[in-house]
């Protein structure tokens, strides 16, 4: 029998309590060995909710799935801020290069194929959060990108 535990933790920062302990402790496995591991693979998304999944199986060999932070997380990491605008104000500014390691790191994850389409996704989550690209409001970057006038590469 397999037991599939999911979880929000707080990257770098998982702890034995909860949600973790209470759910991994009736498995009989090394829960601090568990949370040491999570606390690794999760360590770049610092301050950031991760999406974890601890994998036990018939024998209690663990496996775990590290997820991504959610886009709106990452954007606010890159432009260093800890939350979006509520009143229709202007927070942040992106730069195409802040645009593109975002698409990356979610890259298997969205729903577009080309770093085009992938940055032009990531700018869309821009417009509740009072965040511009370039200077620009995201509706004209992913306009100037769909022009030509902001240049993304091909590839990956």
């Amino acid at each position: 029998m397999v037991d599939i535990i999911e979880a929000l933790v707080s990257g770098g920062k998982a702890t034995a309590g909860p949600p973790l302990g209470p759910s991994l402790g009736p498995l009989g496995i090394n829960i601090k060995q568990v949370v040491d591991d999570i606390n690794e693979a999760t360590k770049e998304f610092d301050g950031m909710q991760v999406p974890v999944k601890v994998i036990v199986d018939a024998n209690k060999s663990v496996t775990l799935e590290v997820g991504i932070p959610p886009t709106s997380a990452l954007i606010l990491k890159e432009i260093g801020i800890e939350k979006g605008s509520s009143e229709n104000e202007v927070v942040g500014d992106l730069t195409i290069e802040q645009v593109l390691r975002v698409a990356r790191m979610k890259k298997d994850s969205i729903l577009s194929y080309t770093p085009k389409t992938a940055a032009k996704e990531i700018i869309g989550t821009c417009v509740p959060m009072g965040v511009t690209v370039e200077g620009m409001t995201p509706g004209a970057a992913q306009q100037a990108i769909g022009s030509g006038e902001i240049e993304i590469p091909d590839e990956w």
